[in-house]
């Protein structure tokens, strides 16, 4: 095994670092190490270097300088975001409005300031992984706040109708004094669908960038002006007095790098991971019986394929994949140390035996048709050979 070349099919679990953006990084560890808070030249180049990060992805997200809040990732943002509009909106009760398949970082922080009094509904899902928009309609009160949306799921790719919801808050406001703001996590989209937040109606987006071939530990919060939202934590006045901390400036370049080079390839990589994902699931399908994909290839995004292979375990099936030099997942990366069934799957109405036989494949820019033709190799002998050892009948 060590001796084979391995295969990544897990880039929504994360991303290599590209190479260009590493390069770009660099010198902000050694040679411009400066802390971008100081007023001395060795300091400001820091902070120039963060101004021009934050120029890029500005003009990738169309909108003003101002609204970028650089921050440690997504879960932060996602925290962020949601404690952030419930400590600033000033109501005692307040009622947020999520979905059943958000990732955790949003799922479990609405699950807290659920236990500490605030009110939450968890909009349904379909058997594609869905939201019901006319759901989110019929749930708005008096007392909304928040409304929390992911833009893409991580687990099966399915699209949210992030312009529909938005649409809907719109005219929910015109009539309201409590203005609702709308939040999506964008973790999973960025890389392939246009995420302007403008488009939407979004006051609110979370990213990520070692989603998309940028270094882990540095994210993003798009925080539209005029969006009433609080700080979580104290001691420093950065980022517009909304994120206090040290900048990341090695980190935070390095997004800059890594957004700017999505837009030279977005629609060529788009049409590469679908053509491969297609390709996998036709050659899975044909090869290997009671096969099933969950959520749909047309309303997903077009580098996840989740398939679920019944009567096996979908952790037995990851191992033997991995110790073929094969990587995958059964589900989100922030799950893993978990037994339980994938919440997704089990909000698209799949059952707990079901769910636990799920496999992620999601593939990156430097997948090729060959890694496909491994995985086909060893995937149906290995199916084969779990399903004789499987107690499930």
């Amino acid at each position: 095994m060590n001796n084979q070349k391995k295969i990544y099919l897990d880039h929504s679990a994360t991303t290599p670092v590209d190479r260009a953006v590493l390069e770009k990084m660099l010198p902000y560890f050694t040679e411009k190490f400066g802390n971008p808070a100081s007023i001395h030249t060795i300091g400001q180049e820091g902070i120039i270097a963060v101004d021009e990060a934050r120029e890029k992805l500005a003009e990738f997200l169309d909108c003003k300088t101002s609204e970028i809040v650089f921050t440690s990732g997504a879960t932060e943002s996602n925290n962020l975001s949601i404690k952030g509009v419930i400590k600033a909106c000033g109501l005692k009760k307040p009622h947020i409005i999520t979905t059943a398949i958000e990732h955790l970082a949003v799922l479990e922080t609405c699950q807290y300031l659920e236990r500490n009094g605030v009110d939450v509904t968890y909009l349904k899902v379909n058997r594609d992984g869905i939201v019901d928009i006319k759901e989110l309609e019929q749930s708005i009160k008096e007392n909304t706040v928040l409304v929390s949306i992911m833009f893409a799921n991580n687990e099966v790719g399915s699209i949210q109708p992030i312009k529909k919801a938005g649409k809907i808050i719109e005219k929910a406001n015109q009539s309201r004094k409590n203005k609702i703001i709308f939040h999506t996590d964008a973790v999973q989209a960025i890389q392939y669908l246009d995420c302007r937040p403008e488009i939407y109606n979004v006051d609110l987006m979370s990213l990520s960038a070692h989603k998309f071939y940028g270094p882990k530990g540095v994210g993003a919060l798009y925080v539209k002006a005029g969006t009433k939202i609080e700080k979580m934590q104290q001691g420093g006045h950065q980022e517009y007095n909304k994120r206090a901390g040290t900048l990341n400036v090695p980190g935070i370049v390095g997004l800059g790098e890594a957004i700017s080079l999505i837009k030279k390839d977005q629609k060529k990589l788009y049409q590469h991971t679908l053509k491969l994902k297609k390709s996998l699931i036709d050659r899975v399908f044909s090869a290997i019986p009671n096969t099933y994909l969950n959520g749909s290839i047309e309303k997903s995004l077009p580098n996840i394929a989740n398939i679920r292979f019944d009567k096996i375990e979908g952790e037995s099936i990851l191992l033997n994949l991995d110790f073929a030099g094969i990587a995958v997942s059964t589900g989100s990366a922030c799950t893993s140390g978990t037994l339980q069934p994938s919440h997704v799957l089990i909000a698209m109405g799949i059952s707990k035996d079901k769910a636990h036989g799920s496999i992620r494949f999601s593939f990156g820019k430097n997948n090729t048709d060959k890694d496909i033709d491994k995985v086909m190799k060893v995937l149906p002998n290995i199916i084969v050979k779990l399903r004789k050892m499987s107690p499930i009948k």
